[in-house]
Order: C-alpha cells, then structure tokens, then sequence
C-alpha cells in the first residue's frame, strides 16, 4: 500500500468575535464559522500510532482561537492571519485550506453568511 496523498481537517469550529468595518460589528460582534484543512503526510502515524508523528488538532485550534481574538475589518486579513499562524508554527504543511464564515452578516437583508476561502501553498515544503 502506497499513500497517495492525506489531510487533517477541522470543520465548522464556531467563535464569537469582533470582526467586520461597520463599527456595531466591533463592539456587539458575531458569530463566525472557522474550517481548515491540511495537506500533511500521515504515512508515518499511520504506523506509529503516536501523536508526536502527526499534527495535534488542540494546536492548530489554539492558533485559530487566539487569532479570532485579534479584531479585524476583513474576513481576508483574519483568515490569511490564521492561515499564516498555522504554517509558522506547523511548517511540515504542505498545503492549507482555510475558510472564515461570517454567519448574519450586515447586509440589509436576509443571509446565511458570507465566506473567504484560501488555498495556501507552504513555499517551505517544496
């Protein structure tokens, strides 16, 4: 057996913060949905069965929740901060997905939520 390709994923893990440029944003803040997703080679938990040979999921949460206590104006800064707080303190990333929602944004009208989506490429790894 030959492992192609693998990930770690964190999905929909949910936050209140204080994000957005409309000032109420900054001082009731909002509810904001968070996933991730890795690019990281497995092969050698999959053998080992221990926790030292792959990524620890309560780290990249802690890097995630003490970037969504950083306020931002965009959902673009903080995602590329969560992004970049990630690869630096995880550099066997070889790639990362990551996607910041903004549920009940200010819109003046009824959404579910608006989005950034990111596709990182760890120049690190290559």
């Amino acid at each position: 057996m030959r492992l192609s390709s693998s990930y770690i994923s964190l999905d929909r893990i949910r936050f209140h913060g204080y994000h957005g440029v409309d000032p109420q944003e900054r001082v009731v803040g909002g509810e904001y949905v968070v996933s991730i997703r890795a690019k990281y080679d497995v092969s050698k938990a999959m053998e080992s069965d221990d926790v030292a040979d792959t990524i620890n999921y309560a780290r990249i949460y802690e890097i995630i929740d003490k970037k969504m206590q950083e306020p931002s104006c965009l959902l673009e800064n903080l995602a590329g901060r969560i992004g970049k707080g990630i690869l630096a303190e995880l550099p066997k990333i070889e790639e990362l997905e990551v996607r910041v929602e903004k549920k009940n944004p200010p819109l003046g009208g009824e959404a579910h939520g608006s989005a950034v989506d990111l596709h990182l490429i760890n120049d690190k790894t290559f």
